[in-house]
């Protein structure tokens, strides 16, 4: 039976950090992962970064949009707005 890959558990590679001695004091003080914490920081600095490239590159199309809606209103009108 093949597998999913959606399903499958990434590859995990083992690597090196620096972190201030301070941060890294108060999460084992904590008992928090320091792995997991570091990889779901990560993950958001990623999605932020792109989040930003995004925005960039479609930075002439959203204002474009936003113009027509400030000229011409919005297209469709949702039921529950409607009086």
């Amino acid at each position: 039976m093949p597998t999913n890959p959606a399903r499958t558990t990434p590859r995990r590679r083992s690597i090196n950090l620096t972190i201030s001695e301070d941060v890294i004091g108060e999460a084992k003080s904590l008992s928090l992962n320091t792995s997991q914490a570091a990889e779901a920081g990560i993950r958001e600095a990623v999605r932020q970064a792109r989040e930003t490239v995004w925005r960039t590159e479609n930075r002439a199309a959203i204002a474009a949009h936003n113009a027509r809606v400030e000229n011409d209103g919005v297209l469709l009108t949702p039921d529950w707005a409607q009086d």
